[in-house]
């Protein structure tokens, strides 16, 4: 049996200096249970990661899809060294800002020009300031995740810290229910300065949806902003408003951008954009260099090779074998697949006796031993082989059985060598 020893000494010592011994609530103890999970990873090369214990793993988290190529990847890495010799920031801008923008608005049908952040979180509320500015309005509709800053994070169950009047002004709305969305016009009639939505997440857009917020948004002068933080660079080239047809005004992306390197982006209408010179957007950091030269090795090799192509193909068989193993296990009632082939969803539904966190705890504990990283999603980067998603085919078809008859006995919660996690919140 595996060990997390030394992960969980880390923890004891991290804690005393870090609140939650971690710098991201999902890469906490929040969502991996102690004791029978890896805490801290020491290293990382391709599909596969190292725990502090020693412990080899198949990583189907890709540091919450920021790597898109794999752990190591020679090109970006190669980039990223040429670029040291040259040095990290500079005390004026360098060409290599203009390089990637460059890229971006070749790539991205919305983008006309491009500003840089450091992450997604940047982005977001970098586009939502320029709306407002662009607009004269205040008030916010989202749907989705957006990061951490007061004017999303308010609208969620995290919202301690955040003024109440600074909540007021956000209004969340349900993905594939365009009726939620005329409501919040309806109630705030002609103060929407934005309507910000990831273009998709664990659903696949009903026909017609985006085409209906994007007409709504016209309809109602609200500038459309697509959340492309995950689905930028993964889902196509040219992120989700390439694959499904419909063009925001603003986009923002993060984590496929630069393989794992942090630099996030806000692009879109060159007149929206324009009031970049007036809003304040500064970083000193937002023109280092190091990770603008991950950003432009990421996406020249998105534009000469089939990433994309390659990581929906592995991802659509991995769908479908999980689909035949669900049935053939007689587990529909328990799991479903969902999602984008590149970044796809084993839902796990409450049980009689049980909810659905127990069941994933169960599960994260059994993955963890058989050496599968996992949190419930299929994360696929480059660097994963027809041999990794094989082992984790492997570990549902022998699990899912076994659960089956620990829900039928009453006996999940004996066989948990910890206590069940609890939801942070939920956003999708």
């Amino acid at each position: 049996m595996r060990h997390f020893d030394r992960s969980e000494a880390m923890l004891a010592r991290t804690e005393n200096v870090i609140p939650l011994g971690s710098q991201t609530f999902s890469k906490s103890r929040t969502q991996f249970p102690v004791g029978v999970s890896p805490l801290y990873l020491d290293r990382g090369k391709g599909s596969h990661v190292w725990d502090v214990d020693g412990n080899e793993y198949v990583d189907f988290i890709s540091s919450l899809c920021s790597v898109t190529l794999g752990y190591g990847d020679a090109d970006v890495d190669g980039a990223v060294r040429d670029q040291l010799d040259r040095g990290v920031i500079l005390s004026l801008p360098a060409s290599l800002e203009a390089e990637v923008a460059e890229l971006i608005c070749d790539m991205v049908p919305c983008a006309e020009k491009v500003r840089f952040g450091k992450n997604g979180s940047d982005a977001t509320s970098g586009a939502i300031r320029i709306a407002r500015a662009f607009t004269g309005r205040d008030h916010v509709a989202v749907c989705g995740y957006h990061g951490w800053q007061d004017w999303y994070i308010g609208t969620t169950a995290r919202n301690r810290g955040v003024p109440q009047a600074t909540r007021d002004l956000s209004h969340p709305f349900m993905y594939n229910d365009l009726a939620s969305l005329e409501r919040v016009f309806a109630e705030w009639p002609g103060q929407i300065a934005a309507v910000i939505l990831e273009p998709m997440n664990v659903e696949y857009p009903a026909p017609g949806f985006l085409e209906g917020v994007r007409q709504l948004a016209t309809r109602h002068g609200a500038i459309l902003v697509f959340d492309e933080t995950i689905t930028g660079f993964r889902y196509a080239n040219g992120g989700a408003q390439q694959l499904f047809g419909v063009t925001p005004d603003l986009a923002t992306f993060g984590k496929g951008l630069a393989n794992g390197y942090p630099v996030s982006a806000v692009a879109g209408r060159a007149d929206v954009m324009q009031m970049m010179e007036e809003v304040f957007f500064s970083f000193t950091f937002g023109g280092e260099l190091l990770s603008l030269a991950a950003a432009k090795a990421t996406l020249e090799k998105l534009k000469r090779e089939p990433v994309v192509a390659r990581i929906g193909a592995l991802g659509e068989g991995l769908k479908s074998s999980v689909r035949s193993i669900i049935d053939e296990t007689q587990m529909a009632h328990v799991f479903d697949i969902k999602g984008h082939p590149s970044w796809s969803f084993l839902t796990i539904a409450d049980q009689p006796g049980t909810t659905s966190f127990t069941i994933k705890t169960w599960l994260m504990q059994e993955w963890h031993q058989r050496g599968i990283l996992s949190y419930g999603t299929h994360n696929l980067n480059l660097s994963h082989s027809e041999a990794d998603i094989a082992a984790l085919l492997d570990t549902y078809r022998a699990l899912f059985p076994q659960l089956r008859d620990l829900l039928a006995a009453g006996t999940l919660i004996e066989a948990l060598r910890c206590p069940p996690l609890e939801p942070l919140f939920k956003v999708r």
